[in-house]
């Protein structure tokens, strides 16, 4: 954790306390904090700020002197529609996602997704790894998150509205590189919207319904990547 973020009703006055078991034990553990202590803390969907250790206790820590006057980062104007990946990998992307400031996450339905992760546990824990993210990428505004299980009225019905600034399809059977596509278009910038798919990526069916919203199929080199390292390398392009 770079920072320590708290709900609203944590807050009173100049005052606020930690009682969520896993923060409390990063301050006392991880970061060895003592009382007089200086932390950076965040109160989610508002300001960063510090505070200091007031009191510790084994559940719950006290703070002092809070002060919330620095506004979060602003939000990559980007949604990304993912294939709902494997249940182990979607924490983790789930965290970066969130990190990099991602303003919009749709996890989408696919022919490759297996129906066994809609059931998933791990669906019911998305809040839980936006404030990892949140927490990782010292931020306060949690990302909003869509659970789309059927693809084609997705696409048909909804896609379109999610689109401010042109679309792409990671895809490497693309004709065209991310490089070739930003070249062509830098004058107008980076697309708003980027779906990305699951192990196996998407298939044609997919590419062609995607593609009849605009949305252009791109690739990012002659090697098929793991979701995981497909996201963290296409949506870095956008902290570049």
């Amino acid at each position: 954790m770079n920072c320590i973020l708290l709900p609203v009703e944590n807050f009173s006055a100049n005052t606020a306390k930690i009682n969520d078991l896993v923060q409390v034990d990063h301050v006392n553990n991880i970061l060895d904090a003592k009382v007089g202590d200086t932390l950076k803390i965040g109160q989610l969907g508002g300001n960063l700020g510090t505070a200091v250790i007031e009191g510790i206790a084994s559940d719950s820590i006290e703070l002092r002197d809070v002060q919330l006057t620095i506004t979060p980062p602003a939000k990559l104007d980007l949604t990304v529609v993912l294939a709902l990946p494997r249940p182990k990998v979607l924490r983790r992307l789930i965290m970066d996602m969130t990190a990099l400031g991602v303003r919009n996450i749709v996890l989408i339905n696919s022919y490759r997704t297996q129906k066994s992760y809609w059931q998933s546990p791990m669906l019911a824990r998305l809040d839980e790894f936006v404030l990892e993210g949140l927490q990782q990428g010292v931020d306060t505004i949690a990302p909003r998150i869509m659970l789309q299980k059927r693809f084609k009225p997705f696409v048909e019905d909804t896609f379109a509205s999610l689109v401010t600034n042109r679309s792409i399809v990671a895809h490497p059977y693309g004709q065209q590189s991310f490089s070739e596509y930003r070249k062509i278009h830098s004058s107008v910038g980076l697309p708003s919207l980027v779906c990305i798919g699951a192990e196996g990526g998407w298939i044609d069916y997919e590419i062609a319904l995607l593609a009849e919203q605009g949305c252009t199929p791109v690739h990012i080199g002659p090697r098929i990547l793991r979701t995981e390292a497909a996201v963290n390398v296409i949506l870095g392009q956008w902290l570049l």
